[in-house]
């Protein structure tokens, strides 16, 4: 039963037409804060290539600070909330300059949107984040959602982007939530510790893996395991199925919109729910 369940989910999840993908700065970084480019340069085409094929593609992407870190030369993070904004501020710029450069490579633009916690809690803000994103849509454009951290602080952050990029899902009614990160998805137990542990295909329910949950393993990131089971659990309550994957391998997204699976897919409740 739960592998006829699972089979139906992949194609569930390989119509899906309106798709937000999450990649987190260690994705588009290295260790040093510096850009990766060959990771950023396939990411753009094959966003593009979807786009071209007619999905509707909302790109949630962190890095702002580690990239403000590595072009300003620092040895580390910023600790402090106004230097962090200031490293933001830098980072950001330099971050959509390279998102236009190789989008418009492929043909295909990209808009910014800067979001705070108040743009999602705020019924009438929300519906005007929505609005906005619905009409890039329709204009056949790409948005690239971040956080404002230049002015976000401590009161009205969100605090990391798996969480915005299900706020986000969830808001615009996506089909299809992807998180990209450092690791192939979620094991049994912390990979980085423990050599037996294995990758979990399909989760069903959240609760009953969040004891296998661990920290970031990223020097310049913010999130971990624990912020992507919280993003899951926004994403499938709203209906959304989500897939964590490998931010190595951004063609992972042609397996899952073929109907493969790849990563660890987290069923939507809807789903699940009228498939039970």
């Amino acid at each position: 039963m739960e592998n006829a369940m699972t089979a139906a989910a992949l194609k569930d999840v390989a119509s899906a037409h309106r798709i937000v993908v999450k990649v987190g700065t260690s994705t588009l970084t290295y260790g040093t804060g510096k850009m990766n480019l060959k990771i950023i340069d396939r990411l753009a085409i094959i966003l593009s290539d979807l786009h071209n094929q007619g999905k509707e593609i909302i790109l949630v992407s962190s890095g702002a600070i580690g990239v403000g870190v590595g072009k300003l030369g620092l040895s580390e993070r910023p600790t402090s909330t106004k230097e962090r904004q200031a490293v933001s501020a830098v980072g950001q710029c330099e971050l959509m300059y390279l998102y236009d450069k190789v989008f418009s490579a492929y043909n295909n633009t990209v808009a910014q949107i800067l979001l705070t916690k108040d743009d999602i809690a705020v019924p009438k803000r929300k519906r005007n984040m929505k609005n906005t994103i619905e009409t890039l849509l329709e204009m056949g454009i790409i948005p690239i959602v971040n956080e404002n951290d230049t002015v976000a602080i401590d009161e009205v952050e969100i605090g990391d982007n798996d969480t915005l990029s299900a706020l986000v899902a969830a808001s615009v009614d996506a089909d299809l939530l992807v998180l990209f990160s450092d690791i192939d998805g979620l094991y049994s137990a912390d990979p980085h510790k423990c050599s037996d542990a294995e990758l979990l295909s399909v989760v069903y329910d959240i609760d009953k893996v969040r004891s296998m949950a661990a920290g970031s393993a990223g020097k310049q990131g913010t999130g971990g395991m624990v912020t992507k089971l919280d993003a899951a659990k926004t994403a499938t309550s709203a209906g959304i199925h989500m897939v964590i994957a490998n931010g190595q391998h951004i063609e992972t997204l042609y397996e899952l919109l073929d109907g493969k699976q790849a990563g660890t897919l987290f069923v939507s409740n809807n789903f699940h729910e009228s498939e039970s």
